[in-house]
């Protein structure tokens, strides 16, 4: 089925998916970005992450040496991530700025410098 735009006549197939694309509904478009975190005594790598505000994330938080945790409190999320298993913390940011995330789970002396930092924009 062809169907006539400005003249033109293009196949209803490229009007259905070009109009899903703008609305939001392309595939894929409600599928989570992952980011895959280590945790280890006394830092988070990658320790920033930039995210953008109504998207979907899933931080995959791994670690090696001790149990860890982090904990945004301004975000109302928190996680625990045990030695050598993996923990999902799963969310969609609703507002923007920075936003620093914090072990909460004592590892050792360093435990208090060890943070991790989400830059939420537009």
């Amino acid at each position: 089925m062809k169907l006539p735009v400005s003249g033109k006549t293009l196949p209803a197939s490229v009007l259905i998916l070009g109009s899903l694309a703008l609305s939001g509904f392309a595939a894929g478009s409600d599928t989570p970005k992952t980011v895959n975190v280590s945790a280890k005594r006394f830092a988070f790598e990658p320790s920033q992450i930039t995210l953008k505000k109504g998207e979907p994330i899933v931080l995959e938080l791994t670690t090696e040496d001790v149990a860890h945790g982090v904990k945004f409190k301004e975000l109302n999320l928190s996680a625990r991530i045990d030695k050598g298993k993996t923990a999902e913390l799963a969310f969609t940011p609703t507002q923007t700025g920075d936003f620093v995330g914090h072990c909460s789970v004592f590892c050792g002396s360093g435990h208090g410098s060890m943070t991790l930092t989400l830059h939420v924009t537009e």
